[in-house]
């Protein structure tokens, strides 16, 4: 490594870049979850709704294999 990532690395480890750094940030991040916000809880509605979809086939799956079983 040469100086200049030396000096970089040594910049951005003061405290005060850091929370310039944490300043700036936080607005932009802010602004891109309230962005997203309503896209992550249909995300997360669509992956439970598919979890109890699974399940319910399991459930019938189950009910038709023991019906069989006992049919035959």
């Amino acid at each position: 490594m040469g100086l200049v990532e030396f000096s970089c690395f040594d910049f951005f480890k003061q405290d005060d870049v850091k929370k310039d750094i944490r300043d700036i940030l936080t607005p932009l991040v802010s602004i891109i979850y309230n962005e997203l916000y309503a896209y992550i809880w249909s995300i997360c509605f669509f992956h439970l709704f598919l979890f109890i979809l699974v399940l319910a086939n399991l459930i019938m799956l189950l009910r038709i294999y023991s019906y069989v079983q006992k049919n035959t």
